[in-house]
């Protein structure tokens, strides 16, 4: 049986990425304990994973980073990991939260990150972090500047040799260890559970013609624009080519009505506009064509940012009723209906393909928590035109993604304005306390 442990704090932050952890530090700043609760074993969410931002390109993780370990280190903030959301009882002012925390099977007291045992095991596995281009040991830290910095064993890939266990020198490793199942009292919710691709979009779209091994989705790009991507520079997944050219193809499942998808993914057109920019900055003679119904530049400098990637040479073919084939050399076949020009269908043929999935919500409630979902799957306001953060629940918060796509600049905003609204509702609560005393 799982272990059951009871606990109490002001507020509880679900969701350990970009707005998690900027509504967790706001609200740590104002006096009050925060649980920040993550289900996977590092905070940091997707933005952790991006190679650089648009408009300005700059360094994903030299921003997020700072902002980890200000989580990590801050008093009033407890981490909790590894944590799934079981449920939500009580209500406002008083809820009864209860969570389920998986085995790391790793005693982080006893841990001090020397990293022997990752170094020593023998096990290869898939690295997730990585969408399984590299490999990971079966006991790893997901990635460098991961928190907190404890490694987690992979039950599934683990073998049981017992090297590990022999090379940890704090005796850490713990091959017995049991999911707890945490209750947590708190006063109020912010839920920041963030966003997924809809990854199954090829397969329902295009049937056998999405099982191609050099069309890539956006995060998969990401990770191979990266600094410390798997092949430290861009090569096409298949036979480590190198690629001449590459087509980015907007709107995969977004305003798609036969899917349900009806919502525009808003960062899909600035972030493709910013992978091309990158390789045409490192390879200016590759071949980079942005297939589009439109472009929407809707932030400050998104307009100059896209007129940049025009004068660099980046190509963006207005078109509908993309489908994509499989060439002999394994190169990805554009075919679609051009929207100037002939206005007749067209067939064009790339070494790589980037697909901008549509973004929709990592979490539902399904029962688990007192919020109603609004029709695009994202979490509902009660009062959207005064606030965007506040649920059809009294005490119960929302910032970022989990409210509706955004990009990381009003995401931060978002979960500034939520930390402040939580505020707000814990001072209300203190002030009528006071006065019934």
């Amino acid at each position: 049986m799982p272990e059951k442990v009871q606990i109490q704090y002001d507020a509880l932050v679900l969701g350990g990425g970009i707005a998690g952890m900027q509504a967790a530090l706001d609200l740590a700043e104002q006096g009050y304990t925060v649980a920040l609760v993550e289900r996977t074993e590092t905070i940091g969410g997707n933005m952790i994973k991006l190679s650089k931002v648009f408009p300005t390109l700059d360094c994903a993780s030299c921003i997020t980073t700072p902002k980890m370990a200000a989580v990590a280190h801050h008093r009033n903030i407890t981490l909790m990991t590894l944590c799934e959301l079981r449920g939500v009882g009580g209500a406002a002012g008083d809820f009864e939260v209860k969570v389920r925390q998986q085995p790391r099977y790793v005693d982080t007291d006893r841990c001090i990150g020397c990293m022997k045992c990752e170094m020593g095991c023998p096990i290869l596995a898939p690295s997730r972090e990585q969408h399984g281009f590299a490999g990971r040991k079966a006991i790893y830290v997901p990635f460098a500047s991961a928190i907190p910095q404890v490694p987690r064993l992979d039950a599934e890939s683990c073998t049981l040799c017992g090297k590990c266990a022999g090379l940890c020198p704090t005796g850490a490793i713990d091959y017995f260890q049991k999911p707890r199942d945490l209750k947590i009292r708190t006063k109020a919710l912010v839920l920041a559970t963030g966003y997924k691709l809809l990854r199954d979009y090829p397969a329902r779209a295009w049937g056998e013609a999405a099982d191609q091994p050099n069309l890539v989705d956006a995060l998969q790009m990401e990770c191979l624009l990266a600094p410390a991507g798997p092949y430290k520079r861009l090569l096409r997944p298949s036979d480590g080519k190198e690629p001449e050219s590459v087509a980015f193809i907007q709107c995969a499942g977004s305003r798609d009505t036969q899917l349900g998808v009806r919502h525009c993914s808003r960062v899909c057109c600035m972030y493709n506009i910013k992978q091309a920019t990158l390789l045409k900055r490192e390879h200016p003679g590759m071949r980079l064509a942005i297939y589009c119904m439109d472009v929407r530049c809707f932030g400050k400098g998104y307009e100059q940012f896209y007129r940049n990637a025009l004068e660099m040479g980046v190509e963006f073919v207005r078109s509908k009723g993309v489908v994509t084939g499989r060439s002999d050399d394994d190169g990805v076949i554009v075919r679609h209906d051009d929207m100037e020009g002939s206005g007749g269908p067209r067939l064009d043929t790339f070494d790589m393909g980037v697909l901008s999935l549509a973004i929709v919500p990592a979490w539902t409630p399904d029962g688990l928590a007192p919020v109603r979902v609004a029709e695009d799957g994202f979490l509902a306001s009660r009062q959207p035109k005064l606030s965007s953060t506040l649920t059809s629940s009294e005490g119960v918060f929302m910032a970022g993604v989990a409210a509706g796509p955004k990009d990381i600049v009003d995401t931060v905003v978002e979960a500034g304005a939520a930390a402040s609204e939580a505020g707000i509702f814990l001072k209300g609560l203190q002030a009528g306390r006071q006065r019934a005393a």
